[in-house]
């Protein structure tokens, strides 16, 4: 791996919003490009239901490292020439407690091709988040990202403090695992053993882990012992895209119905020099004097996110960044801060659209399910099974699995609806097709910016080129 720390490091957002096209333009421009490891198993699937026309998944597929997976995962998802546009997806299996061997199989293969799609034909640096929140899916997702040689593991959504052990666990080809929080009962562990995929010395190697925080407390906190410190941090201020940390100590809301965040809820810079690790500064920092401003106060670089999120390089579908753009050059897109959107206990940004499910009309359009079942959490039910629940799912549901009546009030699918954001929406038997939702920063000064320059959209090479232009 190349030893150069990247100025630039290229947010990992949504469901392959940031896909491999987009990380291997920023790659490919000297800095970090990530890819999302969230949903990428489904992503994949659907990728292949459609027909896989690019021959890209298919190109990747071909260089994995047992070809016996990968011909059961063509033979059960691969249709040539696609499926008909009214026929439902085939969904992968859910991940549970007690792993299927088929859901780590689609979860090892599809991590690995988004990655060695970003990685073909370079030597720049490539890298791939997750989110702490999604724990079942970690271990397997991990694995097959480094199969692919990937040089970063970023985490954020949490407290990744298992994460350096299980990276060196796989590097080793041993059996790694992950704890999983159960409400109502102690925690679980996942494991992965990486000799049951792939053959005895295959070489793995081990890639650098930037944990994401909000404040200086959980840096020193993960800083202070070798198991849980990682190489680096991106230290994410409350105006980041995607899901924040929620305000330290009571929360209060503004006239908009935000919350409010304090001067608890920012990092001491100075305390961050102390830990002796590189890190990276996100949230607002979009502009190229907000790159220098960070370089200053003595950051390796910055995170971006919403800039590249707009660019054409992302895996937005086609009407969705032309209804962004739009709103942009009339300056009238509204971005908010939900406390009720997520089905986590986290804030999360969401961009008002026509059509979508952030509007109350959306919202109210769609049948209530749960059937991708990524942020479900596994609890402990009266009669001591382990069952799993989420606050989208159906009411009954939800309450019936013993889930507070409050936690439902506002509680939106963000599975379905950022698979919908990329073109890939489930059509239900009904007739429903699933309508998106927009997850995006606050800071969107930028993409204005370069839109005046370039009104039909820019590339991510070009908002890289502009943000190192101080430097």
């Amino acid at each position: 791996m190349s030893e150069h720390l990247p100025v630039i490091i290229q947010g990992g957002m949504g469901i392959a919003v940031s896909n491999w096209e987009l990380a291997k333009t920023v790659s490919l421009k000297g800095q970090l490009g990530v890819v999302s490891g969230t949903a990428i198993d489904n992503v994949m699937a659907r990728r292949l239901q459609d027909g896989d026309k690019s021959g890209n998944t298919r190109r990747a597929l071909a260089a994995f490292p047992n070809q016996e997976i990968v011909q059961k995962i063509l033979a059960k998802y691969f249709i040539d020439g696609g499926k008909a546009p009214e026929t439902p997806y085939v969904m992968v299996p859910k991940i549970t407690l007690d792993q299927k061997r088929d859901a780590q199989e689609i979860l090892i293969v599809a991590n690995f091709v988004e990655v060695w799609l970003a990685k073909e034909g370079h030597d720049g640096l490539v890298g791939i988040n997750f989110l702490h929140k999604i724990q079942m899916t970690t271990a397997a997702s991990v694995l097959g990202a480094m199969l692919a040689g990937v040089d970063y593991i970023i985490m954020g959504a949490g407290i990744p403090r298992e994460l350096p052990k299980l990276i060196r666990q796989i590097s080793k080809l041993e059996v790694g695992s992950v704890p999983v929080d159960v409400i109502g009962g102690p925690a679980a562990q996942t494991t992965i053993n990486p000799l049951d995929f792939v053959p005895a010395g295959t070489k793995i190697k081990k890639p650098k882990f930037l944990a994401i925080i909000s404040v200086d407390v959980l840096g020193t906190y993960l800083a202070r012992d070798e198991e849980t410190r990682p190489d680096g941090f991106i230290i994410e201020h409350n105006s980041a895209g995607g899901h924040n940390a929620p305000p330290r100590g009571k929360w209060e809301f503004d006239t908009n119905g935000e919350p409010i965040y304090g001067p608890k809820d920012i990092a001491d810079i100075e305390k961050m020099k102390k830990l002796d690790l590189p890190f990276w500064l996100a949230g607002t920092y979009g502009s190229p004097e907000r790159v220098k401003a960070a370089l200053n106060q003595g950051a390796a670089g910055v995170q971006v996110g919403t800039l590249f999120a707009i660019s054409n390089h992302s895996g937005f579908s086609g009407k969705t960044r032309k209804q962004l753009l739009d709103k942009l050059k009339s300056d009238t897109l509204e971005i908010k801060t939900d406390v009720k959107a997520s089905p986590t206990s986290f804030p999360i940004k969401i961009a008002k659209l026509e059509g979508h499910t952030s509007t109350s009309e959306g919202f109210a359009a769609r049948p209530k399910l749960c059937d991708l079942g990524y942020l479900r959490e596994p609890a402990i039910s009266e009669t001591g099974r382990t069952i799993y629940r989420c606050p989208s799912e159906p009411d009954d549901q939800f309450i019936k699995k013993g889930g507070a009546v409050e936690d439902i009030d506002g509680r939106k699918c963000l599975c379905n609806g950022l698979m919908a954001n990329i073109g890939l929406p489930q059509v239900r038997k009904d007739g429903y097709v699933e309508a998106p939702i927009v997850t995006l920063g606050s800071d969107i000064e930028g993409a204005k910016v370069l839109l005046k320059s370039h009104p039909d959209g820019y590339g991510a090479d070009e908002a890289v080129n502009w943000l190192l232009s101080l430097v």
